[in-house]
C-alpha cells in the first residue's frame, strides 16, 4: 500500500525523544527519514534504556523504540568535507528537522536561510524547549522542566501530592507530534511540484504542551478558574474517575444524566438518582466524595472485569486500570497489530518489538517497514562516500 509521504526525504538531524519521535511518524507516513547521525555517537538514545548491555552496543532501547523505518548515516558537520556531503543531501532533500538549542545551526552555516537558498522548497522545522525566540530560548531544556513549567504538574496528582510528572515524557511527545503535523502541513502546499513554497517551522515544547492541555487553560483564560490538582476525578463530571473494586481499580465514566441513571440500576442503587445531593450534573459535581462513597459500598462487592461486562453493553464506559504489559495483550490491541516484530538490527537472539502510532490507512496500520538502523549503516548514500576524509564516516 501506498502511504502519503512516498517520494518525499527526510533528513532527521535530531536526538533522544521530540525529533526522533516526529521523524518516526514520518516514516510511518511513508516519508524516506536519514539520520544525520555524528560519527562513534550517534543519537545520545542510543545508548538509554533498560538494558545496560544494548546501551553499551549503541543499540538502547529508548533508540529502538523510534527509528525503525529509517537510514543511518555518519556525517560531522563541524567538518568541511561533512559539511558537503550533508549539503549534497539537502540538495535532493525535502524536509530538515533539528533539535539543537537555537544558535547552532546558523554557527554551523546550516541555518534555515542557507538550506533553503541551496532548496526553495526545503520545509526546515527546527523543535526546541522554548521556541527559537523569546527571553527563554538559550535555556537548555528536558521534559520534565517544560512539564513544570507548562502548568501541567501544578494540576497532576491530588491536593496532598500534586506536583506530580506525567509518568512518560509527555512534553517530548507532544513536541514531536506537533512537529510532524506542521511538517505534513507544509508538505502539502503544492504537494510534488517545483513551485512548493517551503518553510520553516519553529516547534516550541512549552507552547506545544500548553496547547493540548485545552481545557485546563480555556477554564481559566474563559472563566477565570485556576485548574488544581483533582488526582483521578474528571472536573468536568461526576461520577467520572477511578474507583475501587474487590479485586483492584474501575475507571467509570458515567458523564451523562443517562448514564448515571443507568449506572445507579446496575449497582443496584436506584434511590440514588433522586437523591437530593446527586439529582444534578452540578449537584453531583459538588457532592463527589459523598457520592463516590456510596458507589464504593457497591462496586466492592464484585470484581473489576465484571462491572466492565454488566457497564459497557448498557452504555456507560467502564474499564479496568491495566499495567502496560497487560494494555499490550489486550485482543483489541493485538487484533489491530499495533506491535510489530523486527529483526534485531545486526541480528540477535530476539527481535525488536515495536509500536506504530494507532492510525490505520485503507485498513492497514502504519507499521514500520524496516528494522532500527545501526549506527552509519548506510553511509553508502553519502556522495563520493569513498573519497570522504574519515570524519566524515
Amino acid at each position: 500500500m501506498a502511504r502519503p509521504l512516498e517520494g518525499y526525504r527526510v533528513l532527521d538531524l535530531t536526538n533522544v525523544l521530540a525529533g526522533p519521535y516526529c521523524t518516526y511518524h514520518l516514516a510511518l507516513m511513508g516519508a524516506e527519514v536519514i539520520k544525520v547521525e555524528q560519527p562513534g555517537k550517534g543519537d545520545l538514545a542510543r545508548q538509554l534504556g533498560s538494558d545496560p548491555d544494548l546501551n553499551e552496543s549503541g543499540l538502547g532501547t529508548s533508540y529502538l523504540a523510534q527509528n525503525a523505518g529509517k537510514l543511518s548515516v555518519e556525517i560531522d558537520l563541524k567538518d568541511p568535507a561533512g559539511k558537503a556531503a550533508f549539503l549534497e543531501l539537502v540538495s535532493g532533500a525535502d524536509v530538515v528537522v533539528e533539535n539543537f538549542r537555537p544558535g547552532v545551526m546558523k554557527r554551523l552555516g546550516l541555518d534555515a536561510e542557507r538550506l533553503r537558498a541551496l532548496r526553495p522548497a526545503l520545509v526546515y522545522c527546527a523543535i526546541s524547549g522554548f521556541g527559537q525566540e523569546g527571553p527563554l530560548s538559550a535555556r537548555p531544556a528536558y521534559d520534565q522542566i517544560i512539564q513544570g513549567l507548562s502548568g501541567m504538574m501544578s494540576i497532576t496528582g491530588t491536593p496532598e501530592t500534586a506536583p506530580l510528572r506525567a509518568g512518560y515524557p509527555v512534553a517530548d511527545s507532544v513536541g514531536g507530534l506537533m512537529a510532524a503535523m506542521a511538517v505534513c502541513a507544509a508538505l502539502a502546499a503544492q504537494p510534488g511540484t517545483a513551485e512548493r513554497p517551503g518553510a520553516t517551522i519553529d516547534v516550541s515544547m512549552l507552547e506545544a504542551s500548553m496547547s493540548v492541555m485545552g481545557w485546563a487553560v480555556s477554564n481559566y483564560l474563559g472563566g477565570g478558574v485556576v485548574p488544581q490538582p483533582m488526582g483521578n476525578d474528571n472536573f468536568t463530571a461526576a461520577p467520572s474517575g477511578t474507583f475501587a473494586t474487590r479485586d483492584g481499580w474501575l475507571n467509570i465514566a458515567a458523564n451523562r444524566q443517562v448514564q448515571f441513571e443507568t449506572l445507579c440500576e446496575v449497582l443496584g442503587r436506584p434511590e440514588l438518582v433522586t437523591d437530593a445531593r446527586f439529582a444534578t450534573r452540578e449537584a453531583r459535581k459538588q457532592n463527589r466524595e459523598q457520592l463516590s462513597r456510596e458507589l464504593h459500598e457497591a462496586l466492592v462487592a464484585r470484581d473489576s472485569a465484571t462491572w466492565e461486562d454488566l457497564l459497557n453493553p448498557r452504555g456507560v464506559p467502564a474499564a479496568r486500570i491495566l499495567s502496560v504489559p497487560e494494555a499490550l495483550e489486550l485482543e483489541q490491541v493485538r487484533a489491530r497489530g499495533f506491535v510489530t516484530e523486527l529483526e534485531f538490527p545486526g541480528g540477535g537472539p530476539r527481535p525488536v518489538r515495536v509500536i506504530g502510532n494507532g492510525v490505520q490507512l485503507d485498513g492497514e496500520g502504519l507499521a514500520p517497514r524496516s528494522r532500527p538502523p545501526l549506527l552509519g549503516e548506510h553511509n553508502h548514500l553519502l556522495p563520493e562516500y569513498a573519497d570522504l576524509p574519515e570524519t566524515v564516516r
